[in-house]
């Protein structure tokens, strides 16, 4: 006898399934793979600069409304049809200033980094285009404007992706292969994805560890994500029950990066990324910054810090779908006509540095390997790493 299953209202179409609509709510699961870092090590620590001042809301460029996001005025509103001078002035603070504490620190320290950078914002200093040339980090697409694309029509998205991409290689001298929207809609990652050239895009959250979409590519065209971080991220400091001091920061991230050592060395490595603003990159906040950094440093090479255009690399390299189309190699050569066939020169997606990080995996064999297991922040791990 067969029993009849009971009909409920509340019964939707996508009830039971774990994959439905671009989400996936099971991803590794229980046995996430090991990623298989150079050297062996435990993390990947990647730190993110944003760049996005000069392209917020504004009406001096042809918006309708001032900008009300991440900045000093927690929790203000947009002036619709008037310029909010405050406002100007505290997105202006971090490419005037914020960003060049920002450069010191990590040059200090030849500790790489990927740049987030919006379109309209990198045309208006060639000064900083020329500084993150020099410094040999990544910079990667944020798109051309720090809008919520949310109601964004689909032309309107297509043409600013297309724009971005024409100004990187005119400010930067290459394309981007890496793009992180920022504030997208349920169709950014398809226009990402049909605009070609980009290895992967970071407009997610939802795992520790890189991983493959077939939403739009299929099984022949697979698109990598590497997921963004909205907690390790200053932004805590103008948000409400955030951070309130560069120590409290400090000591977030040192427990973030200890904990995921302590999952590597049992068998299951992961990736940590670090959020920043220039405009948010006050003495005090950037003191925190500072102290984390030499903290990571001192783990030698347990911990691999790099760029996600590195990471995006080592995961075609080593975790490529199997069955699926192109190698990295295949990859490299179709963005390399797509560069050719605009007249510009081709660039490795792999930034040549200028000058040694001294925190990438090849050579991190210069740093103490010796590393005892700290059980307190602020606990000495080895000698200072020069």
């Amino acid at each position: 006898m067969t029993v009849e299953e009971k009909t409920f209202k509340s019964a939707h179409e996508n009830d039971g399934k774990s994959r439905y609509g671009g989400r996936d709510v099971v991803g590794y699961g229980r046995s996430p793979p090991n990623p298989q870092w150079p050297h062996k090590a435990k993390v990947a620590l990647n730190f993110v600069i944003n760049y996005e001042e000069g392209s917020e809301s504004c009406l001096l460029h042809g918006d309708n409304e001032s900008e009300k996001l991440l900045s000093e005025i927690v929790g203000a509103s947009a002036l619709e049809g008037k310029r909010h001078a405050n406002m100007e002035s505290l997105y202006d603070y971090g490419s005037r200033a914020g960003f060049w504490r920002l450069h010191r620190i990590f040059t200090q320290r030849k500790v790489p980094a990927t740049v987030f950078a919006v379109g309209m914002a990198l045309e208006r200093n060639p000064q900083a285009c020329n500084a993150m040339v020099e410094a040999g980090w990544e910079v990667a697409s944020h798109g051309y404007r720090w809008l919520d694309y949310q109601d964004v029509d689909e032309e309107t998205e297509r043409d600013h992706i297309e724009r971005t991409i024409e100004i990187h290689k005119k400010m930067v001298g290459t394309r981007p292969t890496g793009i992180y929207q920022g504030k997208p809609n349920v169709n950014t990652r398809k226009l990402v994805v049909e605009a070609g050239g980009f290895m992967y895009d970071s407009d997610a959250y939802d795992d520790d560890l890189p991983y493959w979409s077939f939403d739009y590519g299929g099984t022949s065209n697979p698109h990598l994500i590497i997921p963004y971080t909205l907690s390790e991220n200053d932004m805590k400091f103008v948000s409400p029950n955030g951070f309130t001091t560069g120590q409290e920061f400090s000591t977030y991230l040192k427990d973030t990066l200890k904990f995921l050592i302590e999952e590597g060395r049992a068998g299951a490595p992961k990736m940590m990324t670090v959020g920043l603003h220039g405009r948010l990159m006050r003495p005090g906040r950037a003191s925190g910054l500072a102290d984390f950094m030499d903290f990571a440093k001192k783990y030698g090479k347990d911990v691999w810090i790099c760029t996600r255009e590195e990471i995006a690399k080592h995961w075609y390299e080593h975790h490529y779908p199997m069955g699926a189309g192109k190698s990295i190699e295949e990859f490299m050569i179709e963005k390399m006509n797509l560069e050719n066939a605009a007249n510009v020169k081709f660039e490795s997606a792999i930034p040549k540095t200028p000058v040694k990080t001294g925190d990438n995996a090849a050579d991190q064999d210069d740093v103490a390997t010796d590393v005892k297991k700290a059980d307190d922040p602020d606990d000495e791990l080895t000698e200072d790493v020069i």
